[in-house]
């Protein structure tokens, strides 16, 4: 079972191999990295539950990408574990200030760095800050983003839906349904990445439901971008049989099996122009009733 997906961020090629064997063992899915620059992009094109990070990188310092990524809003909540052979006090107090997570010295216990590790992801889980399969924001990271818009002018949100989710999963197993779940995180993330802006934001309110926060004057670019790039990468989650026949088919009470539409997606849009609200249980409300009139999809 997959725990996580750690990004390394070290250039000392045997350190870095070694926490890929090692993590990988452990059940993690591990990416390593040597640059600064290099992180940075990666994180937002496959945003990681964890960042190992060390501070002498060959191009910018580990400090200069934590300040990058906790100054991003889709990436200030990752957890942040500086590793590095720096052991002065002043080292480790200016990377807490930075808001990194912990902070590991060089020569390091595998083990301890483990359970650090460990601990950084369950604090996450534990305060409904990510969701464990995606690494996406969750619960109060979520909550703590529609107050500011609350404040803000001229924001969108989008409140997507994956139709049909639960009847893939029982046909596929839950397995499949995760796999589908971290494309559809990763799909996001690219999108923006490609065409976003800092200060978007894609948060996972749970099970099939994704959130996606942007300027009011992208936001029907994002939508379609993202309802078209679900088609096409959706299918490869199916079987080549269901891909032709463009269906499933679910046990039913009389043997013979019951068709089941595949996967699409149901987006409901919201801009700050769309009234005056109070609170952000109008906002989310209003987001859902749009999504249920959703024409695009083949939801019931």
């Amino acid at each position: 079972m997959n725990k996580g997906r750690i990004l390394v961020v070290e250039d000392d090629v045997d350190i870095s191999n070694m926490l890929r064997i090692y993590f990988t063992g452990q059940g993690y899915e591990v990416n390593l990295t040597g640059r600064g620059e290099d992180a940075l992009a990666l994180t937002r094109e496959k945003l990681p539950s964890l960042i190992v990070l060390d501070i002498i990188l060959p191009d910018i310092d580990g400090y200069a990408v934590c300040k990058a990524l906790r100054t991003a809003t889709r990436t200030s909540h990752i957890p942040i574990i500086f590793l590095t052979q720096k052991d002065e006090r002043s080292d480790r107090i200016a990377g807490l200030e930075l808001g990194a997570d912990d902070y590991v010295t060089k020569p390091f216990d595998i083990e301890e760095l483990r359970l650090r590790v460990q601990n950084a992801l369950s604090r996450a889980e534990r305060e409904s800050l990510t969701d464990p399969r995606t690494g996406l924001p969750a619960g109060k990271l979520i909550e703590d983003q529609l107050r500011q818009i609350l404040r803000s002018d001229s924001w969108a949100l989008l409140d997507l839906r994956i139709n049909h989710f639960d009847t893939f999963k029982e046909a596929y197993g839950f397995v499949a349904g995760d796999d589908v779940l971290r494309f559809t995180a990763m799909m996001i993330n690219q999108i923006l990445d490609q065409s976003g802006q800092e200060n978007d934001f894609v948060g996972h309110v749970g099970g099939d439901n994704f959130l996606i926060i942007t300027s009011a004057d992208r936001a029907g670019e994002v939508k379609e971008q993202v309802r078209q790039r679900f088609a096409e990468g959706v299918q490869s989650h199916y079987s080549s049989i269901d891909r032709e026949r463009g269906h499933i088919l679910v046990p039913s009470q009389d043997g013979q099996g019951q068709q089941a539409a595949l996967m699409d997606l149901s987006i409901g849009l919201v801009t700050s122009e769309d009234g005056d609200f109070a609170d952000i249980r109008e906002i989310t409300e209003k987001a859902a009733k749009a999504r249920r009139r959703d024409p695009a999809s083949s939801a019931p």
